[in-house]
């Protein structure tokens, strides 16, 4: 079997049966990342000036240096791993390409806020929904609870899962954690606020280039779930058409609106960050009211979709390789 399909199987079999155990006595390579993104973030605005050019230049410099940094270092070990032995570098790859995938801790962590939403309290659930999502929950309702977890499971199956995926199937883990890479820088500075409108403005354009087509293929990959998990694929086709283009990003509302069509529900609207009102658009239609199973049901699709993908990307790459 190809070296770097078995890589991506494998990975993807040890995050389907494992999630990130807490065990695992090595730190997250996201965790590495977000340290680099923010020591690089201290030495670069002390290098550059604080105006807006300056800014601009050094959120580019962070924006080339942690995703080709990530790449040669993977490269590298992977190099070395190969000279001890073959086995010894699939073996290391395999755990670096389970390492990019987050599909089981994104259904545990959207359970947990199923569970407090259904025994226990409201603040309880508040909690369990700001482990997975960047706005300010301390004063979300009930609904707003649901809401927000249910889009994080469609937007984040995308970044967590069918990214990762393609970059894999494409150049294994090297790649898959450059995509990472892109991903968390985006997550910490990619913001149009004060502190990151210039400094974070690359990183967030190049995760915005790196989701293009993988947010698609997950929209379309959740389309086809809801169909197979008798939810309503057809209204997530028209949902997903209709309003796939209603946020600021070019990628986030392509999973949340075939999400939001599938089980006939509005998801997004305005939200506070850091303090602040944001009056983003509603997606899709409220032909009934949010309810906590939702989140159980858009992570059903959410797994089928996974499976889905990793079928896909696994036959496409068995396609061109002539395997």
């Amino acid at each position: 079997m190809d070296h770097i399909l078995a890589a991506m199987l494998g990975g993807f079999l040890l995050d389907l049966l494992l999630g990130d155990p807490v065990w695992v006595p090595w730190p997250h390579p996201v965790v590495v990342m977000g340290r680099c993104v923010n020591g690089l973030e201290v030495m670069l605005r002390k290098i550059f000036p604080a105006t807006h050019s300056g800014e601009l230049a050094a959120g580019c410099v962070l924006a080339g240096i942690l995703p080709l940094g990530t790449v040669l270092l993977c490269w590298g070990v992977l190099y070395l791993a190969e000279l001890v032995s073959p086995w010894v570098s699939l073996g290391l790859e395999i755990l670096l390409c389970w390492q990019a995938l987050a599909m089981k801790d994104l259904r545990m962590e959207s359970e947990r806020v199923y569970h407090a939403l259904e025994t226990g309290t409201l603040e309880e659930a508040r909690t369990a929904v700001g482990r997975i999502v960047g706005r300010d929950t301390a004063k979300l309702s009930r609904d707003g609870v649901t809401r927000a977890a249910v889009e994080t499971v469609a937007e984040n199956f995308s970044d967590g899962v069918s990214a990762p995926l393609c970059f894999m199937m494409l150049g294994g883990a090297p790649l898959a954690l450059c995509y990472k890479a892109i991903n968390t820088m985006d997550s910490m500075v990619g913001y149009k606020n004060e502190a990151y409108r210039y400094f974070g403005r690359a990183a967030a354009k190049l995760d915005d280039a790196a989701n293009y087509l993988p947010s698609r293929l997950s929209a379309l990959l959740l389309i086809i779930a809801a169909a197979l998990r008798k939810q309503d694929g057809r209204n997530a086709w028209r949902i997903w058409r209709r309003d796939r283009r209603c946020h600021a990003s070019p990628n986030s509302a392509q999973c949340e609106a075939a999400m939001a069509g599938a089980l006939h529900v509005q998801l997004a609207g305005p939200a506070y960050y850091f303090g602040k009102l944001y009056n983003k658009p509603t997606i899709g239609d409220s032909v009934r009211p949010i309810e906590p199973k939702d989140i159980t049901r858009a992570n059903r699709m959410m797994y089928t979709a996974g499976f889905l993908c990793v079928t896909l990307l696994a036959g496409v790459r068995v396609l061109f390789l002539g395997i």
